[in-house]
């Protein structure tokens, strides 16, 4: 049987990847709300923990997550969604396809951070400019 174990914060940490070549395109948490919703809608819904408040992922820029297929570990303390991402393809709030988009290094004994060289795929600061 289905039963999330969700931590004390109600949440349940997500792993989202592209359903047809498997790229890593965010982490993510849902709380009971959005898991419902997910199954319900087919639509990945997520909990924003630095808005504290439930997201249907896409509903801004149009770059919905339609799950092809949800899995959890054996402890259903994770999930992992296979996504196909509409609109641009892009999952990541700067525009790009993946969340990860950058490597981390050592230069000097300080860790640093290198673009990958992906290019946004829109314009972030357009679609998520704030009414006035």
């Amino acid at each position: 049987m289905f039963s999330p174990r969700f931590d004390a914060a109600g949440l349940v940490t997500v792993v989202v990847t592209d359903a047809e070549d498997g790229m890593l395109l965010m982490v993510a948490h849902m709380n009971a709300q959005a898991l419902a919703l997910t199954l319900e809608t087919g639509i990945a819904h997520y909990w924003s923990r630095s808005r504290n408040a439930l997201w249907k992922k896409g509903e801004t820029s149009g770059n919905f997550q339609h799950v092809v297929e949800m899995r959890t570990d054996c402890d259903q303390d994770a999930l992992w969604l296979r996504v196909k991402v509409l609109g641009h393809d892009a999952t990541c709030h700067t525009g790009r396809r993946s969340c990860f988009y950058r490597t981390v290094g050592l230069v000097d004994g300080k860790g640093t951070l290198v673009d990958d060289g992906s290019k946004p795929l829109f314009d972030a600061e357009v679609t998520y400019r704030k009414p006035v």
